[in-house]
């Protein structure tokens, strides 16, 4: 299942070899917890037993999971973990920038706010949509309006909408929030502390670089974290070109209270890539 499908149904020891040891094998090793990780279900689960899998990554010292399918729900929180965020509406592609969206993505939004009270999410996943041909002003304008009509219900509610940077470069031709100062500016607009962004590190590195510096000046529009390795969406390993230590103390520093969630495709073992994610980003 692709990460779109989960999105669209709402919903210890160093590295050896670039490989981390999976949890029974693991020297005890109690976490610095600085940075609250989180992994995203759609890239982890295929092939690993589900109830493992959260085993598992409760054994490491993950705390969140992202957007995992609605059948595991209660198996997430009663191991103790907690759902992090899922998709506040459909779709990606047509989002918040067209205001003939805007009727349906609220009651979406309203719906689904109710759900995310119901089972202590955190978040909701929002989307400003491709341009097809939509101005930066307009689509800016159009994309706060959007969340206007929902920021109160989501503050009263004490949940974050996030809307996601993504790159427009490889992954989603033509989407329209794929850069930080776009989704700042509708952030600013918006004024409300319940709409805040999803600042995607590999997303952010193929359309800007700059992260660290990115991350300090904006971190506090920022609401939500996602890893990848770059390029190829894999392993925060030594063959992709992000320095994931230093980008994790910058945001720890920062005093950012949020989740920092793995969002790529793992290459080899998917506990054995959990736990290396893990031990990398524990600064």
């Amino acid at each position: 299942m692709k990460r779109r499908g989960f999105l669209e149904r709402g919903i210890s020891m160093a590295l050896i070899g670039g490989f981390g040891l999976a949890s029974s094998e693991a020297v005890e090793r109690k976490p610095k917890g600085r940075i609250k990780q989180g992994f995203a279900w759609w890239g982890f689960a295929r092939d690993v037993d589900p109830k493992k899998l959260i085993a598992e990554a409760k054994a490491i010292g993950y705390v969140a999971v992202d957007m995992p399918p609605r059948d595991q729900w209660d198996r997430i929180r009663e191991t103790g973990l907690v759902i992090s965020s899922i998709g506040g509406h459909g779709s990606l592609t047509d989002g918040l920038n067209n205001k003939a969206n805007h009727d349906r993505i609220e009651q979406e939004l309203r719906r689904n706010i109710e759900t995310a009270v119901q089972y202590g999410i955190p978040c909701l996943i929002c989307f400003s949509g491709n341009r097809r041909g939509i101005s930066d002003e307009e689509g800016i304008e159009n994309t706060a309006e959007g969340l206007r009509r929902v920021a109160k219900f989501a503050e009263e509610k004490k949940v974050t909408l996030v809307l996601e940077l993504l790159n427009s470069k490889v992954d989603h031709p033509d989407y329209q929030c794929d850069h930080t100062w776009w989704g700042v500016e509708v952030v600013k607009r918006v004024n409300s502390p319940a709409v805040k962004l999803l600042y995607d590190i590999y997303h952010m590195q193929i359309m800007e670089g700059d992260l660290i510096r990115t991350i300090r000046n904006n971190i506090k529009y920022i609401g939500h974290f996602h890893t990848g390795g770059n390029p190829g969406r894999r392993d925060l390993d030594d063959q992709q070109e992000i320095y994931y230590p230093a980008v994790m103390r910058a945001i720890a520093d920062s005093g950012f209270d949020g989740y920092v969630c793995h969002e790529f495709i793992p290459k080899g073992d998917p506990i054995k890539a959990l736990r290396a994610a893990f031990e990398t980003c524990d600064v």
